[in-house]
């Protein structure tokens, strides 16, 4: 029988190392089915090649190296992440990742001083994150992302599957918890990202990211002190249809 892509019964709790695997299993499982059968062809992962990217790129890889991975260059990453890219790129064998820029146009009509993110950041992730990953995504009817639960925020009640903006959006690793995260880069040998090594916990633009402190969320490093905690690609939701849920 095909596994249920919409069930959330296969993710136990991380108890245990047994359980913990097990998590891993069953989340490749359900990657598989959307991958290779329900959206075949038709689904893209986005990926922002931050600290815990590599794990869903990993398990992506796995099934089908040429699925579709688009990654947006605001031009105002981190050369470290540029890095972290093309290092994982390589050593995972991924045959189709789409560098996505914001338009030229639209760069020099709105922030022809790139000095945006200071005066309207939302403005600034809209013309260098959203739209672009709106023009992405044109052609695809599903999309993957890695939104955890335990990042807090608007992500706490995040469910595995959503209905958004027309499409599918796919979150394999909705509650997976930081234990899981650290033992698939164990059991996987995954490189981990240059900058964690200097505090950063959750990466994006150069300009809007620094380091956390002991006690933080981890994602308390975006946009600091700004009132902001997401970029924008993840806010225009509506309820999954009926047994999506």
């Amino acid at each position: 029988m095909a596994f249920d892509i919409a069930s959330t019964q296969a993710w136990p709790a991380a108890v245990a190392e047994p359980a913990r695997r097990a998590r891993h299993a069953s989340t490749r499982e359900f990657l598989q089915a959307a991958i290779t059968d329900t959206y075949r062809g038709r689904i893209a992962l986005v990926s922002s090649f931050g600290t815990e990217a590599a794990v869903l790129l990993h398990l992506v890889a796995s099934i089908d190296r040429a699925t579709p991975v688009l990654f947006i260059d605001t031009l105002k990453l981190f050369p470290e992440t540029l890095r972290y890219r093309d290092l994982l790129t390589a050593r995972l064998g991924l045959s189709d990742v789409r560098t996505i820029h914001p338009d030229a146009a639209r760069l020099a009509q709105d922030d022809p001083d790139g000095d945006l993110w200071r005066r309207d950041p939302d403005h600034c992730c809209a013309i260098r994150k959203v739209e672009p990953l709106t023009r992405a995504l044109a052609g695809f009817d599903a999309w993957i992302n890695g939104r955890k639960r335990f990042q807090g925020g608007a992500r706490a009640a995040l469910s595995p599957v959503e209905r958004a903006d027309g499409r599918i959006k796919l979150n394999p690793l909705a509650d997976w918890s930081v234990e899981d995260i650290d033992g698939y880069f164990a059991v996987h040998n995954l490189p981990r990202h240059l900058l964690e090594a200097d505090g950063f916990t959750s990466i994006g633009c150069m300009t809007c990211s620094a380091p956390t402190l002991p006690g933080e969320d981890r994602r308390a490093g975006r946009w600091r002190g700004q009132g902001k905690t997401e970029c924008g690609i993840h806010l225009a939701l509506t309820p999954p249809p009926r047994g999506e849920e």
